[in-house]
């Protein structure tokens, strides 16, 4: 396979961990729990996500947790222009060591949840997003994307196991949940390869999967959309007429005291959604129908 990026000479061996260990000895680094941070060590399983994100040349993609470069390379050797967000200082320092030359790189050192939104306010153009994302943010940071309207044409990111299973859940799976309607109104999402922990160094103790997303047509959903499907989800396990009385008292606009029974019902009636379903079981459509009534109930 030939790139047409600039092919950078190898600055650690991405293969080995007693490499890798050797490297981070010698420059007094450690690796932080709190970080999430595990180095994926299969080059194969590398070229395979890389390859799902289908590059072109002077594509500008951003990178969550670079660690020390593996996947940053690769995305330099297809041609991308790469920002890539890295909280650990010491894994930054690294970083402006072996790229800060290369004119295709550009490095935002914090917390890509605290960070990003000032680098979207100038940034020019789409972007492609890519990363192994660290597991205890990796819901919360593309849920952060989607509901502050930062839309990637196409995401390839390694999870938790767990989470993949989240992301492409359907209607009446056990994975369903509010973070399944959250990515599925916006993206289609396709589940790659299974990783176990021995590609990683260290070994993590769960399996983590790769996901694509695909931006879907843009679609306008109503303004309660997203907290009606929090709402519900929180409940889960009640009935719709329920939950649904308990979020609408949050939103009745002109009578909070008049009691929220009614609007429920009629609510529901107008969707079409049988009251003793659970929220579980509704598809995007019912979930967008139901915001919508709800909208228009709330301010009468």
């Amino acid at each position: 396979m030939t790139f047409t990026g600039i092919a950078l000479p190898p600055l650690v061996n991405y293969d080995s961990p007693r490499e890798l260990r050797a490297f981070l000895d010698a420059r007094g680094l450690g690796m932080r729990k709190k970080h999430g941070q595990n180095f994926l060590i299969n080059p194969a399983i590398r070229s395979k996500l890389l390859d799902a994100l289908e590059l072109q040349p002077g594509d500008t993609v951003w990178e969550i947790g670079p660690g020390l470069g593996a996947m940053t390379v690769g995305l330099l050797e297809r041609g991308a222009r790469v920002t890539a967000f890295e909280i650990d200082p010491a894994f930054v320092q690294a970083l402006r060591e072996f790229f800060a030359s290369n004119p295709a790189f550009s490095l935002v050192e914090g917390d890509a949840l605290k960070t990003w939104p000032a680098v979207s306010a100038i940034a020019e153009g789409e972007m492609f997003l890519f990363g192994n994302l660290p597991y205890n943010i990796a819901a919360a940071l593309l849920a952060d994307f989607i509901e502050k309207g930062r839309f990637f044409p196409r995401v390839v990111v390694t999870v938790q196991r767990e989470v993949a299973q989240r992301m492409a859940a359907g209607p009446g799976s056990a994975d369903y949940s509010s973070f399944s309607v959250l990515l599925s109104s916006v993206y289609k999402v396709t589940p790659l390869s299974v990783i176990k922990p021995p590609a990683f160094y260290p070994a993590p103790r769960v399996d983590s999967q790769g996901v694509r997303l695909d931006l879907l047509p843009r679609r306008v959903l109503p303004r309660l959309f997203y907290p009606l499907v929090r709402g519900l989800f929180s409940s889960r396990r009640k009935t719709i007429k329920n939950t649904l009385s308990t979020f609408a008292s949050s939103v009745i606009i002109n009578n909070p005291a008049a009691g929220c029974g009614p609007q429920a019902a009629e609510v529901l009636a107008r969707a079409g959604v049988c009251p003793n379903r659970r929220p579980e079981t509704l598809c995007i459509d019912e979930f967008a129908a139901l915001a919508a009534f709800l909208e228009e109930v709330a301010t009468q």
